[in-house]
């Protein structure tokens, strides 16, 4: 009786031995798969929203994103209910950490009604000698185009490049509906799309580039449009505005 006890013991515990080495071996293969598709779905698309922080963005100038910046609902939102001259106290333009060269951005922004607000590329972050991101970087607009008076100026409307070629056609959608747009900016070659079509395409920094500038509000600005990396920014114009699914890809 005692040794078929004992057999039964040590049968018992090398099937508890063999379930042991099955579950590791589950849990190996399961990372295993988890690498893999990681690997395979890794088409060059970076997250600059990892949809719950505000890491990797901070106000221009500062160290930090200000406290009128939060994550709400899984966006980036602008509360401006502190308004401060044109922009909100504790607010500023929200900046990446990194700049960009080449690219290809994707995001989706909502706007609160009569908002204002952008996107703003090749930001160069010098404080001493720019005080607002907007004095070198270019600006995809975000507006309500029928709330706002900005929405009056043929080239101030949503999509346009900001002040210089008006967006066509217009496909935005209305305030508090979220938009789709994408810059792409290649070796001086620029396009915007909104919603799906391409409503901007230019040549940067060549001869007529410079002549959209001199006829712009940007013609005493004389780095304005001139930088060919810098900082994404999301621009506080004073009103609640919302930014997600944030992806860059290198080109």
């Amino acid at each position: 009786m005692k040794l078929l006890a004992l057999g039964a013991m040590v049968a018992l515990g090398l099937t508890a031995c063999g379930t042991g080495e099955d579950k590791a071996d589950a849990t190996d293969t399961t990372q295993t798969d988890t690498t893999a598709m990681s690997t395979n779905t890794d088409t060059g698309w970076i997250s600059l929203f990892d949809g719950s922080t505000l890491n990797g963005w901070h106000t221009y100038g500062k160290s930090a994103p200000g406290k009128a910046w939060s994550v709400d609902s899984g966006a980036i939102f602008l509360n401006a209910s502190a308004k401060k001259d044109y922009q909100t106290e504790g607010g500023g333009d929200l900046v990446t950490s990194d700049e960009f060269e080449n690219f290809d951005l994707k995001l989706d922004w909502k706007i609160s009604r009569n908002g204002n607000s952008g996107i703003i590329f090749y930001v160069h972050e010098d404080t001493a000698k720019y005080k607002e991101t907007w004095h070198t970087g270019l600006e995809m607009q975000v507006l309500d185009n029928d709330g706002h008076s900005d929405g009056k100026i043929p080239k101030h409307r949503a999509a346009n490049l900001y002040d210089l070629i008006a967006a066509s056609p217009e496909n935005v959608k209305a305030p508090g509906e979220w938009n789709q747009a994408e810059i792409i900016s290649n070796n001086g070659q620029l396009d915007l799309y909104l919603n799906g079509t391409k409503v901007v395409s230019t040549t940067l920094w060549d001869d007529n580039w410079k002549k959209l500038v001199a006829g712009s509000k940007f013609k005493d600005k004389a780095d304005w449009g001139t930088f060919k990396k810098g900082h994404i920014a999301l621009q506080d114009h004073g009103n609640d505005v919302w930014f997600k699914n944030i992806m860059i890809k290198k080109l």
